[in-house]
């Protein structure tokens, strides 16, 4: 990778938004309440419907906006929302949690990425808080189901891309080979769930209120051609996927991702789990694929999530209910004496992504999904 670019803007040392990432996002300011398209440059927004037809000059300066005084939106119109299940180390934990280590993975799972359509009338913008939901949970020892307000809150470390390019036509598969052009770019999400909830009504058709309740993204689309120089080799899959999910190509991605958490009132951040975006078994191209392999038609501003995504050691975790254990071994929040099972109200949870290419010291990164989980009403 090259690191001869340059630009005028100060960028802050270890900034995610570098002249090597120039990512898209939402934004509006007090002084002008409209919501545009802007490009982030280090800490300042370049505000792209100030330079529609001025490339050069005084006026230039003007265009720019400094993002501590932006108010962030959802970077798109998200028309549907579906979230796949690719991790396999992931997958085989609560396998094991939930069915033993001899069915830890179903006969399915090797074969295609499983996923489920999720809501995305819900999909919120990073700093946007969470409420704690109520809903149907029975407890193993209890005779009948109640209604009452989730006791086993989670997060769940994810990433989503964005579809971008043609929507292709009702009943026409997108082959695989031409899917890269209907990837637009990438964010960080935050995939909340009420445990309890899930697994009173997992079965037999998966989750429902349990996560359409809410889910956060990160407010900034790190675009596929600044993440290309950080492609690294797809997982190995074994048995080799079918014909229609078959790429030749490399399309996994060297992304480092924490997640932390901060109590109420507290200004630190407890780091919990630290992973990589690389451990995923299924490639973004094979979600997408396999997504529009049955004619699904795919729209531009769709977005798809990846999963929870953990990694191979149990610091590399993507959720608490692999963390604790299913709650049989609370997580320490370093040295405050505190620890978690599941979060309480007025936790905040961040999630942060970037890249970063020791040789050439290029960082591309996503900023940060952050949300309170604030009490049930």
């Amino acid at each position: 990778m090259s690191s001869s670019l340059s630009t005028f803007i100060q960028v802050p040392p270890n900034s995610d938004f570098t002249i090597y990432n120039l990512p898209y996002g939402v934004f509006s300011t007090l002084d002008n309440q409209k919501k545009r398209i802007g490009v982030a440059i280090g800490d300042e927004i370049l505000d792209l419907s100030a330079i529609l037809h001025l490339f050069e000059g005084p006026l230039l300066k003007l265009a720019f906006v400094n993002r501590s005084k932006a108010t962030m939106h959802l970077p798109a119109t998200i028309g549907d929302y579906t979230d796949f299940y690719s991790s396999i180390h992931h997958a085989t934990n609560v396998g094991i949690m939930f069915r033993g280590k001899d069915n830890a993975l179903l006969e399915n799972w090797k074969h295609l990425p499983v996923g489920y359509h999720g809501r995305a009338s819900s999909i919120v913008v990073s700093g946007v808080p969470v409420r704690r939901p109520w809903g149907q949970v029975k407890a193993d020892e209890a005779k009948e189901p109640e209604f009452v307000a989730s006791k086993l809150m989670d997060f769940e470390l994810e990433m989503a891309f964005f579809v971008g390019g043609k929507e292709n036509e009702l009943g026409k598969p997108i082959p695989i080979d031409n899917i890269e052009e209907h990837i637009f770019g990438m964010v960080l999400m935050n995939d909340w769930s009420a445990r309890d909830i899930q697994k009173w009504e997992y079965i037999p058709l998966g989750p429902f209120l349990s996560k359409s309740f809410a889910t956060n993204i990160s407010p900034w689309i790190v675009t596929m051609e600044a993440l290309k120089p950080f492609i690294v080799a797809n997982t190995k899959q074994d048995p080799p996927p079918m014909k229609h999910l078959h790429h030749s190509d490399d399309f996994n991605f060297d992304i480092e991702l924490a997640v932390s958490i901060k109590r109420e009132k507290s200004n630190v951040d407890y780091t919990l789990s630290k992973t990589n975006f690389k451990y995923l078994y299924w490639t973004i191209k094979q979600q997408l694929a396999h997504h529009a392999s049955n004619g699904c038609n795919i729209r531009p501003g769709d977005l798809m999530g990846s999963g929870t995504i953990s990694g191979p050691t149990p610091d590399s975790l993507g959720c608490l209910l692999e963390l604790s254990w299913r709650g049989q071994n609370p997580v320490k929040l370093g040295d405050s004496g505190q620890t978690r099972k599941f979060l309480v109200d007025g936790d905040e949870v961040t999630i942060k992504g970037f890249c970063y290419d020791k040789k050439t010291n290029i960082r591309v990164g996503f900023g940060e999904c952050r949300s309170m989980l604030l009490p049930a009403l």
